[in-house]
């Protein structure tokens, strides 16, 4: 399947899954959900409550809380592993991302209707020699992404249920983000909203 670059080192795939693929994806992932609850992140030091909820596949989950940003085995809430990241999303990993290792986290983030991410970059992993891989779920999220620095210039992307995107290289510590929300843009969701997948390497691979 051909890309289509954005900027240097990120390319969007769209329309990757079809409905169908889609509906057993999330199929797969309402079963994760069941075993790891989704719960809300919050700001170090201060608290503050993300405005996503958020849950985790893989060896290693992404969590944030008053001590700080990190990855770790356990889920912050029931204390268990994370489940396996689903068999269809590891598959986009080994399609696009150009890595020969697999991820080790898959983070699961629920955009409910309304909410946003602001602009940040993903530096808690050991390996940016490993991109980081996105699969987009339910209604269209208008994703920014600028360069390694704040306040440059930016390209937004409406990325829409099933579409794929994949940054590394000079754009791996690239600030994104996702603006909005578009209502009405997708009825794979029953009550609205985007589910995004974010997979990451986190460790080097060992010698």
């Amino acid at each position: 399947m051909n890309g289509v670059p954005v900027v240097p080192g990120c390319v969007w795939y769209p329309g990757y899954f079809d409905l169908a693929a889609q509906q057993d994806l999330l199929a797969a992932l309402r079963q994760i959900l069941r075993d790891a609850p989704l719960f809300q992140p919050v700001m170090p030091r201060t608290a503050k409550p993300f405005s996503v909820k958020m849950s985790n596949a893989g060896p290693l989950g992404w969590v944030s809380d008053v001590a700080g940003y990190r990855y770790q085995p356990l889920h912050p809430a029931t204390g268990k592993p994370w489940p396996a990241i689903p068999d269809a999303a590891l598959d986009v990993w080994t399609t696009i991302s150009g890595y020969p290792h697999p991820p080790e986290a898959c983070l699961i983030n629920w955009y409910a209707p309304g909410t946003r991410m602001g602009l940040h970059q993903d530096r808690d992993e050991q390996d940016f020699d490993a991109p980081v891989v996105s699969i987009s779920l339910g209604e269209t999220g208008l994703f920014r992404i600028g360069g390694t620095s704040r306040g440059g210039k930016t390209l937004s992307v409406k990325l829409a249920s099933g579409d794929a995107l994949v940054f590394g290289g000079e754009a791996r510590l690239a600030f994104h983000g996702v603006d909005r929300i578009i209502p009405g843009t997708s009825g794979l969701l029953k009550d609205g909203g985007r589910i995004n997948l974010t997979m990451r390497r986190v460790n080097r691979p060992a010698a």
